[in-house]
């Protein structure tokens, strides 16, 4: 459980864009969705202040555990962590005037579920702030692990890497579309991105992260016998490309969008 308390590393240039685009208000109800290890749920708590309530939604009872002792620790009063889905929100409707989720829509089931339900439980004119990561995530290491598979005549384990990608990140123009037909206008759509930066391969393939969130469903994609030969392969051709560059450096493009909630 520990260990994942290394994610907001990984989701603070999300959130930090997330926190900036937020209009801050008073006597409000907040929703966080997909609140993992607290971030950016807590932070908006100690920002918003004493007249509001801020509540986190997660499936993970770790993530519970975890908000808990940290809330508890921080002598935080005004917030909760509540464990759920995005798709069924456990609240009444008209009752949030802000929602958020800090690249947590990615990881639902059913992504236009979870838009009707911030719909429902959102107030007249409630802001909706959502950052999610694009299909040029880490195209880096994606263009190897293509080049490798294609040159082991692994055409269908090719096909599974782009449903793989697909799956948890989706186009701009179709997550626009997909908010609109929620009933949602969007005021502003920002792109923007950041590197993760590396000595080289190895590191790369080896940082506890990657290997916590990536490295198993990357894994699931080959036929087990293939496992050791495919990354051992792009280990070496990763770290060939450090040595020629000096570092390695991962692209993370996401978009932040700024969305009302206007009568349908």
């Amino acid at each position: 459980m520990m260990s994942y308390d290394d994610l907001p590393l990984w989701s603070a240039p999300f959130g930090l864009t997330l926190l900036d685009t937020i209009r801050m208000r008073t006597h409000i109800n907040v929703l966080d969705i997909g609140s993992g290890s607290g971030f950016p749920m807590l932070e908006l708590a100690g920002r918003m202040g004493r007249s509001c309530m801020v509540y986190g939604l997660d499936p993970s009872e770790d993530s519970i555990r975890m908000i808990t002792a940290k809330k508890e620790l921080r002598g935080i009063e005004f917030a909760k962590i509540v464990r759920g889905v995005a798709e069924e929100i456990p609240f009444p409707d008209e009752y949030f005037g802000l929602i958020v989720s800090n690249n947590g829509l990615n990881n639902v089931t059913d992504q236009a579920a979870a838009l009707a339900e911030c719909y429902r439980v959102a107030d007249e004119d409630a802001q909706l702030v959502l950052t999610m990561n694009l299909p040029h995530t880490m195209i880096e290491f994606y263009d190897v692990f293509e080049e490798t598979l294609r040159e082991l005549d692994l055409n269908d384990e090719i096909a599974r890497m782009h449903e793989h990608i697909i799956e948890k990140r989706k186009p701009v123009e179709y997550l626009k579309e997909m908010i609109l037909a929620s009933g949602f206008a969007i005021h502003t759509i920002n792109v923007d991105g950041f590197k993760l930066k590396y000595s080289d391969g190895s590191a790369f393939l080896n940082h506890p992260f990657i290997r916590q969130a990536f490295m198993g469903p990357w894994k699931a994609i080959l036929p087990a016998e293939m496992t050791g030969p495919v990354f051992n392969t792009i280990e070496q051709r990763l770290n060939q490309v450090a040595s020629d560059k000096g570092e390695l450096s991962i692209s993370v493009p996401y978009v932040c969008f700024d969305c009302l909630k206007q009568k349908k």
